[in-house]
């Protein structure tokens, strides 16, 4: 029997394609939670800048986050390798990352039921006003991970490549002034490279069932 809780918040972090974004899905659709993507939110204004290419980032930003949506955001496609080799530029920017929490803020702070996935979710986005309920800290073996991530873009760049991009960009994420990825004390590890997706699911739903 699936339970149906009336309030759930669940956060999720970790690497670059460490397998979140999957879980993340997967628990969100089981559940009917609301799935909010930080990362998305970040390459949709990677693929904003790179495309118009304005004098002022912030001032710019600003305005394209406060007239969309973030159902439209997930309508664009960003995962090209171009975006990919952008993102971990912005992210870095604590005023970048300053909107974008705002416009994430907005979102949960109207659902009851949400998921939210990225690279400081538990230790800064659901850090409080709401917390968590649940955090689940995902990592991968890099080899794993790349080979992952070359499938997803369809075999378009040498697969060494892909490597070096994601080992550059998680050393980026950890090492990063503002909001590190980290993993909270208490968030779950869940070990990807060792687990099938019906595996990732059935261990994030026992922690959940135990709530209630």
């Amino acid at each position: 029997m699936i339970i149906k809780p009336k309030k759930l918040i669940i956060a999720c972090d970790g690497e670059s394609a460490s397998g979140k974004s999957t879980a993340a899905k997967l628990i969100s659709k089981k559940y009917k939670l609301l799935l909010v993507n930080s990362g998305l939110l970040y390459r949709y204004a990677s693929k904003e800048i790179i495309d118009y290419k304005p004098k002022n980032i912030i001032s710019f930003l600003k305005k394209r986050f406060k007239k969309i949506s973030y159902k439209s955001i997930t309508k664009h496609n960003l995962h090209s390798e171009k975006i990919s080799n952008h993102v971990a530029h912005i992210a870095k920017n604590k005023k970048v990352r300053d909107i974008i929490n705002k416009f994430q803020k907005k979102i949960i702070r109207s659902h009851k039921k949400i998921c939210v996935e990225g690279r400081d979710i538990a230790s800064k986005i659901l850090a409080k006003n709401p917390k968590y309920d649940l955090a689940f800290y995902f990592k991968c073996n890099l080899q794993v991970a790349s080979h992952r991530r070359w499938l997803d873009i369809k075999k378009k760049v040498p697969l060494r490549e892909v490597k070096k991009s994601l080992n550059k960009r998680t050393k980026m994420d950890k090492k990063r002034k503002n909001s590190p990825l980290i993993k909270v004390n208490d968030a779950i590890l869940i070990r990807t490279d060792k687990l099938s997706k019906k595996q990732v699911l059935s261990k994030m739903s026992g922690y959940i069932n135990n709530l209630f």
